[in-house]
């Protein structure tokens, strides 16, 4: 197995286990599911070689492309979660439930350790997502930062069916992207979402046909890598940082990462 540090052109995966592939062509690090036979359901082992995947990414990478093998992008949980034996060598949810306020709550932080990164200010994500796309599956799309999707699409948040909330971090972006009220009725009912629909409420940025999706994903990606990194940095994380400020706090930090910006390029920066 390549290491993190192999040459850039070396296409060679730096990751491929538990699901999960990570290979790296410059620029551009690209993420697979890789379990189509059980449309790339999830569990903790394959939460874990996400996470790992992250950690993985050699530094000169500034897109990290998500997508799936198969028909389907994910189905979500692996049903075998919620039966008594639960996974091979893993505390069954049952086993958790009965575990501590504190072990309950670390073992679900290090599940949503897989999720948290594609969010980082160095990099942009996009996610290409081709047919279901079910709890885990609609969380981890909701993981990155952009997403282009098949016309065939199917985003659901099935958990409150199951008498369980979504907990992989998936709850923040789909009320920054659709709002309160349309979140909470996409998720409380469980139903599809189809592409239209997630084009026009900001949930995806483009529907295209399933066999323009690769075209698709790598014409932004190279749209993306045309302005400067450092730009594209601060300008991600102005907007990460809007939901969180006042009108004034946010033209304060605009001042201030232009001031960072001018000062780079005047060679003056530190």
């Amino acid at each position: 197995m390549a290491s993190p540090e192999q040459d850039d052109k070396d296409l060679g995966p730096v990751l491929d286990k538990d699901g999960v592939r990570l290979t790296v062509d410059d620029a551009i690090a690209t993420v697979t599911l890789t379990n189509p036979a059980k449309r790339n359901a999830q569990s903790p082992v394959l939460w874990r070689a996400l996470a790992e995947a992250g950690r993985s990414l050699p530094g000169s990478v500034r897109v990290v492309v998500l997508r799936a093998e198969g028909k389907s992008f994910s189905a979500g949980l692996d049903r075998q979660a919620f039966t008594p034996e639960g996974f091979d060598g893993e505390p069954s949810f049952i086993d958790l439930a009965h575990s501590s306020d504190a072990v309950l709550d670390e073992a679900i932080a290090g599940y949503q350790a897989g999720f948290t990164w594609w969010r980082r200010s160095d990099i942009v994500s996009i996610a290409a997502v081709q047919g279901h796309a079910i709890g885990a599956g609609f969380q981890l799309a909701l993981a990155c930062d952009l997403r282009v999707v098949a016309d065939d699409v199917q985003f659901a948040m099935r958990e409150t069916s199951l008498g369980l909330v979504p907990d992989l971090t998936g709850t923040h972006p789909l009320v920054g992207l659709v709002g309160y009220a349309r979140a909470l009725e996409i998720c409380a009912t469980g139903r599809f979402v189809a592409a239209e629909e997630a084009v026009s409420t900001g949930l995806a940025n483009i529907a295209v046909p399933a066999d323009q999706v690769e075209d698709t994903v790598r014409e932004l990606a190279t749209a993306l890598l045309a302005a400067p990194r450092d730009a594209v940095i601060e300008t991600k994380a102005l907007l990460q940082g809007v939901q969180g400020r006042a009108y004034d706090d946010q033209r304060a930090a605009e001042r201030a990462a232009q001031a960072r910006r001018l000062r780079d390029l005047a060679g003056v920066g530190e």
